[in-house]
């Protein structure tokens, strides 16, 4: 994440977090944080890159997107977005 405050003082936040290397719990909790903090930044797509390995991460942040209040879709990224170790999040608006 970006620290500072953007031109109309809305906190800046990057558009996508990186999760690979973080147990299970700490990237479920780092996620919820980022999720939060690009929503109230206004931020309607954000990239949640959490690697390919042995897919254990990534369906537990599916599985965490598919249920969290700020999340109005999601879907694994496309060619070129980085394929099944992204997972690309559209956002409630505000």
């Amino acid at each position: 994440m970006l620290s500072g405050k953007g031109s109309n003082n809305k906190p800046l936040v990057a558009d996508e977090i990186h999760l690979r290397r973080l147990t299970i719990d700490e990237a479920l909790l780092k996620l919820d944080e980022y999720l939060n903090d690009a929503f109230m930044a206004g931020l309607a797509r954000v990239r949640v890159i959490h690697g390919k390995g042995t897919g254990t991460l990534r369906q537990a942040v599916r599985e965490q997107l598919a249920r969290h209040s700020l999340v109005k879709s999601h879907q694994p990224g496309g060619y070129g977005e980085g394929g099944d170790g992204v997972t690309i999040v559209y956002l409630v608006l505000k």
